[in-house]
């Protein structure tokens, strides 16, 4: 692969030269040159990072995605087991987790399917019941992986992240964390290919929070652009992180506004996916920065456009 592309070195919009812009899943196109696709969270687990395992049934699980489609997400991540530190959980439970999950969703939509999972049993069960795409957030970490998504024409989303899952990686530490993470993500992308995945098929992610403090999350929000500048479609998963409750001192569930801001800085950045849970919320700052970038109309047009001007609409 090609070395770092350069980042700008004046403020404004980076507007990543990627390899492949326009990438299909299943049904839908996605043309990240002009577009952000929205990933909604949906973790079927009892102990959730964000929602401590509201739907953690699958009824809830199934209901919580298509509620997220309804809301604006272009694309459902759909997971069964935690990255952080705990007891693994079982290929067996976690595909028992997720499975019906996208079974289900698939039956109903076109909407875009992730399996966010590191198992390659579990990516393999969850791409023959509809996902389009494996979100590894170990960053391949095992070979096998890759030959199940090159296998099933998948879409193979590469995270970084230092740890093997489930496990403690006390204090970590980066000489330049967005270096060291760049050339992780493309020798992994080396790596995916290498073993028969295609170009059109890999996205990349950074991994913010993933055996990083808060100062390193910082660092790869503000330089976002040199990890978009690798040329693959970069994900941007910021919300309700640490790395935000600590800037803001918020709890979880009061981290939206600071989740959006980030989730804004990326995209100037150059991301083109955004990971979030509150989705509504992400779809409208999204809805708003394709605007201002040339992407989108407004949907109407009345403020100063007549004679006088009609007042705001309550």
């Amino acid at each position: 692969m090609d070395s770092h592309a350069a980042a700008p070195s004046s403020p404004g919009t980076y507007l990543p030269g990627l390899r492949h812009a326009v990438h299909t899943f299943g049904t839908r196109t996605v043309d990240f040159d002009r577009k952000v696709a929205l990933m909604a969270v949906v973790n079927r687990t009892p102990d959730s990072f964000y929602d401590g395992g509201a739907t953690f049934a699958l009824q809830a699980a199934v209901d919580a995605s298509l509620k997220a489609v309804d809301d604006g997400a272009d694309w459902v991540d759909i997971g069964g087991a935690p990255f952080s530190p705990g007891d693994p959980v079982p290929a067996a439970e976690e595909a028992d987790r997720i499975v019906p999950v996208i079974s289900a969703v698939r039956a109903v939509s076109d909407v875009i399917i992730s399996a966010d999972t590191f198992l390659p049993e579990v990516a393999r069960q969850a791409l023959a019941a509809g996902a389009n795409v494996v979100n590894d957030t170990t960053g391949l970490r095992d070979p096998d992986m890759a030959a199940v998504v090159a296998d099933a024409g998948a879409h193979l989303v590469i995270t970084h992240s230092l740890a093997a899952p489930r496990t403690v990686y006390p204090r970590p530490t980066y000489d330049d964390v967005v270096r060291e993470v760049a050339d992780f993500l493309l020798r992994r992308v080396d790596d995916a290919v290498r073993l028969g995945i295609r170009e059109d098929r890999i996205l990349i992610d950074p991994g913010h929070d993933l055996n990083k403090n808060t100062v390193h999350s910082l660092e790869i929000t503000r330089r976002f652009a040199e990890i978009a500048g690798l040329g693959f479609p970069t994900l941007a998963a910021v919300s309700n992180k640490d790395f935000i409750g600590e800037t803001l001192d918020r709890p979880k569930r009061e981290r939206v506004e600071g989740s959006l801001a980030a989730a804004v800085i990326c995209i100037l950045g150059g991301a083109r996916v955004l990971r979030m849970h509150n989705v509504a919320a992400s779809r409208a700052a999204i809805d708003l920065t394709e605007a201002v970038l040339g992407w989108r109309e407004p949907l109407y047009l009345r403020h100063n456009m007549g004679d006088y001007n009609e007042p705001a609409a309550s």
